[in-house]
């Protein structure tokens, strides 16, 4: 009973979690937007540290804050004239830097600081889980009102302008999802591997499967089998959790790539 007891916050967190990495994270592998949900995740720290020097609770910086770097990445690397990397680059550092400061000029000890930087989903709370499930039903709607215009920009923005689409507000409000992802994914495997849960499971569903749904849905299981599995070998092994489910989850790319690349080669000797 007391396992279930300290499982129970967890597991829920890994569920809900992984609904969002696995749907957003199609996306940004989609889309190739790797780098900039990188630069996202790493702004918010930002807000995690405005939280902290304002004695509020700090996944509403960081929700703040994310949302607030994602539309400004997002029209930096629009409209500004700056390379892409570079104003991505930029604004990640800033955002770290702010984060530090404020936790710096924050009287007293900043004590889940690290927890928020790698993770740690068997401390995650209840209010934790339902700014978790708040967060899954924005976006899920979201992405079902959206889904065909979100295809479009997501293989061919040409053809989504001259249909008439508004491109560039339906790529900020996809970015902005990616910002919804970020905090969902803060407490599970901290804002350093956010950007490796969000691309490892839809990187391994997308060599299955081309269909957007599909991948979806695969990238939605494949994360809760990653974080899952990863859970529990933390917790028998005493390893941290954060970094055992993206450790899981970068074994299972690769064997699914060799086994994958290995069938290819299969078929391509036998056609011979």
């Amino acid at each position: 009973m007391e396992f279930l007891e300290i499982m129970r916050n967890p597991v829920i967190a890994a569920l809900l979690a992984s609904v969002a990495c696995g749907v957003i994270g199609t996306y940004v592998v989609v889309k190739r937007i790797v780098f900039i949900s990188g630069g996202i995740s790493h702004a918010s720290f930002g807000g995690i540290g405005l939280g902290y020097f304002f004695g509020v609770y700090p996944m509403l910086g960081a929700l703040v804050f994310s949302l607030v770097s994602a539309l400004g990445m997002g029209a930096v690397t629009r409209r500004a004239k700056l390379p892409e990397d570079t104003a991505i680059g930029i604004l990640w550092a800033i955002g770290m830097a702010l984060g530090l400061l404020f936790v710096f000029l924050t009287p007293g000890y900043a004590p889940d600081l690290m927890s928020y930087l790698f993770g740690d989903i068997l401390f995650v709370s209840v209010m934790d889980i339902k700014m978790m499930l708040i967060l899954d039903a924005v976006i899920v709607l979201t992405v079902v009102l959206l889904y065909k215009e979100f295809l479009t920009i997501s293989f061919d923005e040409g053809f989504g302008e001259a249909s008439g689409i508004p491109v560039e507000r339906l790529y900020l409000v996809l970015l902005c999802l990616v910002a919804l992802t970020v905090v969902a994914l803060i407490r599970v495997v901290g804002i350093v591997m956010v950007i490796a849960l969000l691309t490892i499971p839809a990187a391994t569903a997308r060599q299955f499967t081309h269909s957007l749904q599909k991948m979806m849905a695969l990238s939605v299981f494949l994360s809760c089998v990653f974080t899952l599995c990863g859970l529990g070998l933390s917790y028998l092994l005493d390893w941290p959790t954060g970094a055992t489910i993206i450790l899981v989850g970068g074994v299972m790319f690769f064997v699914s790539w060799g086994i994958v690349g290995l069938g290819r080669k299969k078929r391509k000797y036998i056609s011979v």
